[in-house]
């Protein structure tokens, strides 16, 4: 269900929803977790995460830490 507005990859195809690959596990556990106890409010995230259990944040943590992002110079 992620995919739908932060993309397969973790590059965000919806203009209000950030990008999450090569983001910090940590960061994005955490996050995660304020959504699911209503700590950060955000109409969709709060619905998303609400279910998911901490094996399940620390799976997607992982997963979208571990897509790496590469920039080049034009």
């Amino acid at each position: 269900m992620c995919a739908v507005c932060h993309g397969q990859s973790g590059l965000s195809t919806a203009p209000d929803a950030p990008h999450l690959a090569g983001q910090p596990a940590l960061y994005l556990e955490a996050q995660l977790e304020s959504y699911r106890s209503g700590a950060r409010r955000h109409a969709v995230m709060n619905v998303v995460a609400k279910p998911l259990s901490d094996a399940d944040i620390a799976d997607l943590a992982a997963w979208f830490a571990s897509i790496r992002i590469e920039a080049t110079a034009p």
